[in-house]
Parts: structure tokens; C-alpha cells; sequence
């Protein structure tokens, strides 16, 4: 019998609809035969429809963990309610007979492992790098920073309260141009700072300036950090991409293969999401999905990314939060500090483990343990002008209790760090009040976005998670 977990089968749905059809099919009795292979890699079912006639859905388990649905109904849908209804009656344990495997699947399976193969050795192959076109892309781009440092220039001179509606249309048309020159990074600060000018044009709320002058800082480190690495890249003749976040700063998008190449990887690697949530980029103009993993063996914090741009929303699934732990053969890392961005292959690659009490105790014990050194590590990492605002950790605390009508941790020193939520993002504080036990506010962990708060002048935190030896409380999903 196949191993198949609820959440698995869940998780391969395009939609909740599509769940909710497969369940009514399977209590209505739908299937009105059900057979497998004596090695119990491929199942098969008789699934009546709306059609003339019976649907023939089958499952392909030949690869255990992406399981691959087959169906002779109409539907676009991948899978279909009828192949997820099969899954569902295969977690069920219903009974089935004994069948052959089909010969089409057979010949499916062969050109999977041949198309597997040839991936395999394209991989093995050393990349074919035009060097005439890469040494023409990086002037191009100096060019294109260039004409950015002079906007930039003329714009602190002049004061953002000097834009006017007119001058906005100036910043839209150099935020267009910057596409011509390979820097949609550069792009992406211009329409961030086009929309907090907008936002502060509207309401003149005092905190769009200080978010457009923070856009401006870190638009300027990078124009300048990038117009020296790409001059020393020219002058050194080395055009080949490097282990650095400045390549995705300018727009760059790296491919798992380059990374893996640069040593970028980890074998044998079990991971556990701790926090996730989604939030819209206006700039970007795409959803974003977040999902915040740690490495069970050394407490690391990751961040795994999923993208769906506004005009391809159809088409792209949402993510959704994980709750079983994954065993990955090869994790891939991009460039980066704390935090860093993981990715793995997409199919046949992770194994669904469950995080045992001893994997959250050993969590805690590889948790920072007092706030102090919490402080110098975030401070250290954010006075990058290129990496994020906040520091996500796991930090080990005595208590979280009401102070003055606010939340405070204290660790096991004495010293204490103020909670609060960040702005922008989903709220957090409030739900600590409804915990369904004190007992989790004393003596845990905590998965926390750490940030220095402009309006207090100190480090402050963000709970997303309180984690204890049985298990992990989501206050974000």
C-alpha cells in the first residue's frame, strides 16, 4: 500500500473546490471498481460521471513522493477531483484487487528515466558562456547606473517634498528606461519610491518620507557598491557569475544549476517550517509566499520563496503552510547572509519525516539563549544597507508577560526586548493573549522577526512562532 499522508494529498490540490468534489465523489461511492499493482506502484480506478461513460483515473507511484494522477475525464485541472478522490480512497486503505501495470504506463515510466537521464547529463556538461555578450551586458549596465546615479543626485539636492506630479512621471519613464539596461533591481527601488511619494502626496503621512528616504539610501549603496564590482569585473576580464548578492540586487535570477556549481548546497538535509504568510508587493505587483524553515540539525533560519505575479494567478498555485518536517538529499542555497533563500528540486527530491520531541529540544539547545548577543547579531547584519530590515531567530526565553500594556521577553540574564508587530505585516501581539495555555509563554522558544523600530530607537521583535519540546504554536500560518 502506497504511504500517503491527508496534508500530501491536499497539498497537490489546485484549490480547495477541488478537495472538497474529491471527498463527495469518495462518500457517494463513486468508484465503482478499484485495482493496483501487485508492487503496489500503480493504482487504478472505474470512477463514475457526468460522461457516457465510466472515467478510467489512475496513480503512478513509481516515484513514491511525487505521485503522478491520470485521468480520462475532460478537465484541465491537475489533478483532477477524480485523481485526488483516488488518493484519497488509497489513504483510506479501501480495498483493492490485483491488476497489471498498462502498457502505456510502462512506456511513461521509460521516457520519464530517459528524459531524468539527459537532465542528469546536461547538468555534468560545463556551461557555454558568450563572453562578448556577457562583457556587452555588463557595460550596458554600468551605463544604466550611471544615468541612476544622476537622478538620485538631483533628486537629494532638490528634496522629495519638491516632487510634483509632473516630476513623478519622470522617475515612471527612468523606472521604464532601466529595463533597456538590464537592471530590473534598480527598477524595482524606482517604483517602491514612486509609490511611497504617491502614498505621502495622499495622506502626507510623515512615515512614506522616511520609508522613500530609506529606498533612496539603499538605491544609492547599490549603485555604488554595483558600479565598482562591475568595473572590477571588466578590468579583471572575469565575466562568469560569483557568490554574491549583488547579482540579484541588479535583477540577476539565479538557476539552481549555477548555484550548485558554486558549492552552494548541503547534502542530506531535514528541514521544518516554522512560520509562514503571504502578502502582496505592490511594486512587484505579484503575491508573494513566505515560508520560514530551520534546519533541524543546526537551527539555522531559511527562507523559501514562491512567486505569482498578479496576471498569472491562474496559473500558478499558491503555497501553503507545511506542517510534517522534509528530508532533502541536496538543499541549494543562494548568496547571502543570515536568512538565506533555500530551494530544492521540485520533484522527486524531498521526503516527508515527522520532527520528533528530541528534534525541538535539540532546536532549543541550538536557540540563541539571551538577548545581549540576539542585539550584536542583528545589528551587525542590518547595518548592510543591502539585506533586509529584520533578523528572523530562534531565541530561548524565561518569560513573555504585560509590562505598561505591552508584551516584553525576558531571557534567563534578566534582560528583556520589547514585542511588537511590524508595520506592514500581519499581527502578531494580539494573539499571544489567546494562547490556549500560559504554559506557553514560559520557559520556550521563539521564532522571532527582530527590526529596529524607528519610533522607539531600540531592537524590537516580532513573535511569529513559540516552540516547545511537543510542538510548534503557529501565531502566523
Amino acid at each position: 500500500m502506497a504511504q500517503l499522508s491527508e496534508q500530501q494529498i491536499i497539498s497537490m490540490a489546485a484549490n480547495a473546490s477541488a478537495i472538497s468534489n474529491a471527498r463527495k465523489i469518495c462518500s457517494k461511492g463513486g468508484f465503482v471498481s478499484l485495482s493496483k499493482s501487485e508492487d503496489g506502484t500503480f493504482y487504478m480506478g472505474e470512477c463514475s460521471g457526468s460522461g457516457k461513460t465510466n472515467y478510467i483515473t489512475s496513480v503512478d507511484f513509481i516515484n513514491s513522493e511525487e505521485p503522478v494522477c491520470r485521468c480520462s475525464c475532460p478537465s484541465h485541472q491537475y489533478p483532477c477531483k477524480h485523481g485526488l478522490a483516488l488518493l484519497f480512497e488509497i489513504y483510506a486503505e479501501k480495498p483493492f484487487t490485483i491488476c497489471e501495470i498498462p502498457e502505456d504506463i510502462l512506456q511513461k515510466r521509460e521516457k520519464k528515466v530517459q528524459r531524468e537521464q539527459k537532465k542528469e547529463e546536461k547538468k555534468k556538461e560545463p556551461p557555454k558562456v558568450n563572453k562578448a555578450a556577457r562583457t556587452k551586458k555588463l557595460k550596458k549596465q554600468l551605463e544604466g547606473l550611471a544615468m541612476t546615479e544622476q537622478v538620485i543626485t538631483q533628486l537629494l539636492q532638490a528634496g522629495l517634498g519638491t516632487i510634483s506630479g509632473n516630476s513623478i512621471k519622470v522617475y515612471k519613464d527612468l523606472a521604464k528606461q532601466l529595463g533597456d539596461y538590464y537592471l530590473p533591481g534598480p527598477q524595482l527601488y524606482i517604483k517602491r519610491l514612486i509609490l511611497e511619494i504617491e502614498e505621502l502626496q495622499k495622506d502626507s503621512d510623515n512615515r512614506h518620507y522616511q520609508k522613500a528616504i530609506g529606498i533612496l539610501i539603499k538605491l544609492h549603496a547599490l549603485v555604488k557598491k554595483a558600479t565598482i564590482y562591475l568595473n572590477e569585473k571588466l578590468q579583471a576580464d572575469e565575466i562568469e557569475d560569483e557568490d554574491t548578492v549583488l547579482y540579484e540586487e541588479l535583477g540577476g535570477v539565479w538557476q539552481l544549476d549555477q548555484l550548485q556549481r558554486m558549492g552552494l548546497k548541503k547534502e542530506k538535509v531535514r528541514i521544518l517550517q516554522l512560520s509562514f504568510q503571504v502578502y502582496l508587493d505592490k511594486a512587484k505587483e505579484e503575491y508573494i509566499d513566505l515560508g520560514y524553515w530551520t534546519d533541524l540539525d543546526t537551527g539555522e533560519i531559511f527562507t523559501v520563496y514562491n512567486y505569482r505575479p498578479l496576471k498569472a494567478l491562474k496559473y500558478i498555485k499558491q503555497e501553503d503552510s507545511i506542517f510534517d518536517a522534509l528530508y532533502i538529499p541536496v538543499l541549494t542555497y543562494y548568496p547571502g547572509g543570515m536568512n538565506r533563500r533555500i530551494r530544492w528540486e521540485e520533484k522527486g527530491t524531498k521526503i516527508i519525516i515527522r520532527a520528533t520531541p528530541k528534534d525541538l529540544k535539540n532546536l532549543k539547545e541550538k536557540a540563541y539563549q539571551d538577548i545581549q548577543t540576539v542585539a550584536k547579531v542583528v545589528k551587525n547584519e542590518i547595518k548592510n544597507t543591502l539585506v533586509d530590515n529584520k533578523v528572523v531567530l530562534l531565541l530561548a526565553f524565561e518569560r513573555i508577560g504585560i509590562a505598561e500594556e505591552s508584551y516584553i521577553l525576558k531571557d534567563h540574564t534578566g534582560s528583556t526586548i520589547l514585542l511588537k508587530d511590524i508595520e506592514g505585516e500581519e499581527k502578531t501581539i494580539d494573539k499571544l493573549s489567546i494562547l490556549p495555555d500560559e504554559k506557553f509563554l514560559e520557559g520556550q522558544m521563539v521564532l522571532g522577526a527582530f527590526f529596529y523600530d524607528e519610533e522607539t530607537k531600540r531592537i524590537c521583535m516580532q513573535p511569529y512562532s513559540i516552540i516547545t519540546e511537543e510542538r510548534v504554536v503557529r501565531l502566523l500560518y
